[in-house]
């Protein structure tokens, strides 16, 4: 009995071990430091500090619905009621958002760029991916409407993570939006988890990973990963959306993209750029990026 004992307490010591391993790796995913954000984005001339410096912002700190203030600027150089809410990825901040912000300011657009929780300056403890963070989204909208009006011409623009929450407020919460531009989101987050546990170096089983590192998310922070899935959806979303993603990213698929694409109902367009890793469409593409954001604006504006 004693044997038996020992052997069922390593049994629960190791899977408890293999959940907390995999929760923590997906709650806490190692954040770029704000700095580093900062350089590459002033390095790659996609930030002129002195330009951002300039524009008209205000600082706005919005309530997340979860208890933790979130850090938004307003960045507003024109007198119109067209407005883009660009939304980072996971381990970015708002200044990621920044080279995205201009492509619209150019066009006559007034902006709003934000840091999700747990990144920047906004509070929060972990990253859900798109679960939590569309409650924040949707926040950050109704603040906008509260200072500047119901009657506005919105957009929003997300990447990654970013691109996912827009896609699950729109698909789960309102459609509220008047166009979307989904820049590399996952469809369903359980088989990106996968995806990514097939390209990590774990020194674990992969099938005993999946079932309990799941289980612990719901334990530690209340939600099933099977929740966080834009596939499940996207036949909600009335409003045009423009699906972006590079061919060769290999963190998340670009077939993911396609997968939406196919699955959306009504008003969309697809653009596979032939060049960039993850996130980097726009950064390894940028004149063919802007140029089908502008063709994409034009459909929306005609309807």
């Amino acid at each position: 009995m004693k044997k038996w004992g020992l052997a069922i307490a390593g049994i629960l010591t190791y899977m408890i071990g293999i959940g907390v391993y995999f929760s923590n790796r997906l709650m806490y995913m190692k954040k770029k430091e704000d700095d580093f954000i900062q350089n590459r984005e002033v390095l790659a001339k996609r930030l002129i500090q002195a330009d951002f410096d300039n524009l008209p912002k205000t600082e706005v700190w919005v309530p997340s619905p979860s208890g933790y203030p979130l850090k938004c600027l307003f960045i507003e150089p024109h007198q119109t009621n067209k407005w883009i809410i660009v939304t980072h990825g996971v381990t970015e901040n708002k200044m990621n958002s920044i080279k995205y912000m201009n492509i619209f300011l150019k066009r006559g657009f007034n902006a709003i760029i934000y840091d999700h929780r747990r990144h920047g300056e906004s509070g929060g403890e972990t990253s859900s991916y798109g679960h939590y963070e569309k409650f924040d989204l949707k926040a950050v909208i109704d603040e906008l409407k509260k200072r500047k009006g119901t009657d506005l011409f919105l957009g929003i623009h997300g990447e990654s993570m970013g691109a996912v929450t827009l896609l699950l407020y729109a698909g789960m919460l309102e459609d509220g939006a008047d166009f979307y531009i989904a820049d590399c989101p996952f469809s369903n987050f359980e088989k990106q988890i996968q995806h990514q546990i097939s390209m990590m170096d774990i020194p674990l089983p992969a099938w005993t990973v999946f079932p309990l590192g799941r289980m612990f998310i719901k334990i530690r922070d209340g939600y099933w990963t099977n929740e966080v899935s834009p596939i499940h959806f996207i036949k909600n979303i009335k409003k045009p959306i423009l699906f972006i993603h590079s061919e060769p990213d290999t963190f998340i698929p670009a077939s993911m993209t396609l997968e939406l694409y196919e699955a959306k109902q009504g008003p969309k367009e697809l653009y596979l750029a032939k060049k960039g890793a993850h996130a980097q469409s726009y950064n390894e593409n940028s004149q063919e990026y802007e140029e089908r954001i502008d063709q994409f604006l034009e459909q929306v504006l005609l309807k």
